[in-house]
Parts: C-alpha cells; structure tokens; sequence
C-alpha cells in the first residue's frame, strides 16, 4: 500500500525526523521495513558507517531510547506496546516498562496564556494563587498548585500547548506505516495492525480530553464513597476543560514512603491490606480500575487513608470477561493445564494454527514450576513474564484489557511488597474470587442473563414456523442451490493442466524430434545443400532447443 502522497508531503519534516532518529540508535532494518529511506538527509556514506558500526545496547534498549527522542506520541505507543506481550516479544516488552513520561516543564507564559484562553478570563479572575513552578511534568500536561477564591487548595493540570497538533501528525503518520507494513511482517498474519494503530490513536485521543478524565474520578468517587480507607479528589467542574482539570489536592506521605510511614506510626501491613482490598474491588465488583497505579498516585493521608490521583489511564472489563478471568484463575490455581487451554480456547484467544499439545506441555511446565511454592512465594510480576512469553510463542490474543490488568496488579503487588515484605496477595486475593464466583450464581445476576436467554429461545421458537415455511417453499421451487468451494483445489487443478501441456509438448517435441533425425540422412550433404536440406536441418536445430527449454523449465520449476 502505498502512503497518501497529499499526507506524506504535510509531514515530510516529521518523516524525516523519525527516519534520522531510528538510523542514529542502530534501527536501520526498521527504517527499511517502513521504506522511510527517502526521507533521510544524510549523507549515504554516513547511514552507511551508521548502519555498519556496532551499537553497544541490545536492540530493545535503542528501540526505547529511539521511542523516548521521538516524543510524547512514542512515548506512549512504547507504553502501551508493554501492555501486550502478545505483539512483540519478552525482552522489548520488559525494555519498553521503562520508558519515562517526565520532560521539562512549559514555560511560566506559555501556561498562563492557554489557563487564560482556556477559561476566558485572567488567572487572578478565578484562582486567588496559582504557583508557577509545577509539582509535576509529564509529555502531555504540567501539573501547578493553585488555591481557589473560597480558599480551597487545588490542582490545576495544564495541557502543553501546540501538544494535541504534534499528537495528530504522529497518530496519522502511525496509521500510515500500519497499513503500509500489513503483510510485510509476521504479526500481520495474527493481528490487524491499522487496526491495532486505530485504537491507539482512540485511546491517547480520550488522554487527552481532560472532561474524560474527570468524569473517571468521578466515577471512582462514587464507587469508593462508602469505604473510609480510600479518598478520591472532587473536580471544580466550572473551571475543568477539555485541556484544563482542576480538582482538590490532596496532601500525604507518597504510599511507598516507608520511612516515613513508619516515623508518623502507621501500620504499613493495614494499609497494604487496603491498597489490595481497593483493586480487588475495582476489578471483581466494578470492571472498571485504575491503570497507572504507580506509587506516585497514591498518598497515605491522616488516619491511614489511601488518596488516589491521576485518573487518565483506566481499565474496563465486561462482566463476561470478569467470569472468563476468575475461571481463568481457577484453572490456574487448580494446576490443570488442559483446563487452563479450554478456557483460553473459549475466550477466542487462539488462533487457527494453535498447537494445542505444545501449548499444554508449555502451560503444564509453567504451572509445575510454582506447584511446590506456598502462595507467598509467587510473584505477579514473575508470573506475568513467564506467561508473556507463552503468549508470544503461541500467538495468544488476549484482550489488550487483561495485559494492562496484569501490569497494574503487578504493579500494586510491587507496592504491597514494599509496604509489607510478608503481604501474600495470592492468599488474600482467593476468597475475594470465589465470593464473585459464588455472587454470579445467585438468583439476582442469574435472572438478567436467563430473561435474555428465554428471550432468544422465545424469538427463536417465534420464528421457526416461518422460516421453515419459506424453505420449503424455496425447496419446491428449486430456488435454494448449494455451493462447495474446495479450499486450494485450484491451485491443484492448475498445476495439473500445466503438467498436461507440459506432458504433451513434450511429446510433440519428441516426435518431430525422430521425425526430423530419421529425415536428414535421405539428403546427400556432400552435394549442394538446398532449400529443402536447410528445411529439415533447421527445423531439427529449432526443435532441439526446444527440448532442452522444455527440460530447462521443469528442473526449475522443482528447484
């Protein structure tokens, strides 16, 4: 496929820029997959040496190091590539884990002017201070305290400006090398990459509308209104925008501060036991839970209260894959590796081509290897290396949801740990399971999913009678006709007319052949030659080369 011509001349300083950069840290066979050659300005001798020097880091570090110069766009597309070990392979997903958000702040005026358009007014207008240094500064937005008119002390978060056109250039460019890629690469034929790239360029769209992320707080807000160990800020609605969200600070010890945790007397393990009791609720119960739980977001305030931040990155999960995930984890827990693949086969997440034998034997070592372990002695985080690796080799398509659940309760065991070495999160977790289990069985979530059901089986017996009637009908008539398409049998059928013509040129060719040889001695060559002589010779040349082309073309054609 070929780019839109209009489309690449607009970016072309972009396109540009991403080939200068790949070639720099060693990515040269990228630049060749995404036929970015042309765009580069270099010096051919130079991309020569470039390419022929060896780089001292591994291919997934240059791959991040590359993603982390080109911007906040590949930033996040190398973010969201280690949530899905099912596309690239262990060791770019563990590299890719890495790569850090944090830039230089935006300057003090640029900030005032986009506060300033953003709520038609001055900033004195609506904020009694506002302090200029950010406490935080990310690819997309800068975060400054501020306090309102009636007191109140706020957050104000600030999208850079001029972000969201850079954003879109890149998001267009990446649609463009997906389409172009499709076919080129081995992912392709298990993943629809312009797809993939589609729903990347949705989610970091809705990163950037700040209206979303509130209404995000606001829903956790209310989930967790009755549970007195969390706290989550309330938004000041008439000052939050699209690029602007302004919500109440909170103020506390950051929850993986354990010195200081520790000075002040809280109970650490209490409120590990939180924490867990937090993401369990927000993924059994709710479907619905924070993605970006890094200790950053979270702040223990007075009374061990767990306050947590920044709600732009969230996760949802069906009720129907909620179901599939707690029988998934069953399985796991049971040791049954055949079980374990029933599940995954019923969650539509392999592929035509599974071995399934081998991907039993690789589940079955993997569970083998954590039989023996007591439950506090394994790791999400181990777990989940081990199975990205299964998934790749196996070509797994798991929901992109459960990948970013795995890195987010890998994540909060990491907190856990921290807050108490001894936390067993597997233990606890177990009971939380199997009261959902028992939950979705109960006469009250049974009677939805049994009303649709004899609602389908009642339009169902409803409509029998007719579409019988009509097929019977069509049957008289001679109107239904079956069609039976052979996958492959015509190719078949091809080489085999080939091999036909092939057979009876060359029993032509044989027959003129001998007809000709047994013709050349009736003529006396020792007189003169005439026209007739040149006749036969000539045809007996001509044939010849024929045989030996026909004898060239099958010995090729097996070659």
């Amino acid at each position: 496929m070929v780019r839109g011509p209009q489309r690449t001349i607009r970016h072309l300083r972009r396109y540009r820029e991403i080939a200068q950069v790949l070639i720099r840290h060693g990515l040269g066979e990228l630049v060749d997959v995404l036929e970015l050659q042309p765009y580069l300005a270099f010096p051919r001798r130079l991309v020569r040496r470039w390419r022929e020097e060896a780089p001292p880091l591994g291919a997934p570090q240059r791959l991040r190091l590359a993603l982390q110069e080109l911007g906040p766009t590949f930033i996040k597309l190398g973010q969201v590539l280690s949530t899905r070990p099912d596309l690239i392979p262990p060791p770019y997903v563990a590299e890719l884990t890495k790569l850090q958000d944090a830039v230089p702040a935006e300057s003090w005026d640029a900030i005032r002017r986009r506060i300033a358009s953003e709520l038609n007014g001055s900033i004195e207008d609506h904020f009694d201070d506002l302090e200029e240094e950010p406490i935080a500064a990310a690819s997309l937005a800068q975060v400054h305290a501020a306090k309102l008119k009636d007191g109140r002390s706020v957050v104000v978060k600030v999208q850079r400006p001029g972000i969201q056109k850079i954003i879109e250039v890149d998001l267009e460019i990446l649609q463009d090398v997906a389409e172009l890629v499709e076919g080129r690469i081995p992912l392709v034929g298990v993943h629809d990459l312009p797809e993939i790239a589609r729903g990347f360029a949705s989610t970091l769209r809705m990163e950037l509308d700040f209206y979303r992320e509130g209404h995000n707080a606001e829903r956790f807000r209310e989930t967790f209104a009755t549970d007195p160990h969390l706290y989550v800020p309330d938004i000041t609605w008439e000052l939050t925008t699209r690029r602007i969200l302004v919500m109440e600070r909170l103020c506390g010890i950051k929850i993986d501060n354990v010195e200081a945790l520790d000075e002040v007397g809280y109970d650490r393990h209490r409120i590990a036991v939180h924490a867990a009791q937090m993401v369990l609720k927000e993924v059994l119960e709710e479907g619905f839970f924070h993605a970006d739980p890094h200790p950053g977001n979270f702040v223990v305030m007075p009374g061990e209260v767990i306050g947590a931040m920044d709600f732009g990155l969230v996760g949802h999960l069906s009720r129907r894959l909620r179901s599939n995930l707690t029988r998934l984890y069953i399985a796991v827990i049971q040791m049954d590796a055949q079980a374990v693949v029933d599940r995954l086969m019923r969650m539509g997440a392999t592929v035509r081509s599974l071995d399934r034998t081998a991907l039993e034997r690789d589940l079955a070592r993997l569970l083998r290897k954590y039989q023996a372990l007591p439950l506090k002695a394994v790791r999400a985080q181990e777990v989940l290396d081990d199975a990205t690796s299964i998934a790749f080799r196996h070509h797994l398509q798991l929901p992109p949801e459960l990948w970013l659940l795995g890195q987010t309760l890998a994540m909060m065991e990491g907190v856990a740990l921290k807050l108490d070495p001894d936390f067993d999160i597997v233990a606890f977790s177990q009971p939380h399971v199997k009261r959902f289990l028992f939950q979705m069985v109960l006469p009250q979530n049974l009677g939805p999913r049994l009303a649709r059901a004899g609602g389908d089986w009642s339009d169902l017996i409803d409509q029998l009678p007719r579409i019988g009637t009509q097929l019977l009908s069509q049957a008289e008539r001679g109107e239904i006709g079956m069609t039976l398409e052979h996958k492959g049998l015509g190719r078949a059928l091809d080489r085999m007319d080939r091999s036909a013509n092939r057979i009876s040129l060359s029993v032509l060719l044989a027959a003129l052949i001998l007809g000709l040889a047994l013709l050349i001695p009736a003529f006396n060559l020792g007189e003169e030659i005439g026209l007739a002589t040149v006749v036969v010779i000539a045809g007996f040349v001509g044939v010849s080369f024929l045989g030996l082309w026909l004898a060239f073309s099958i010995w090729r054609s097996r070659s």
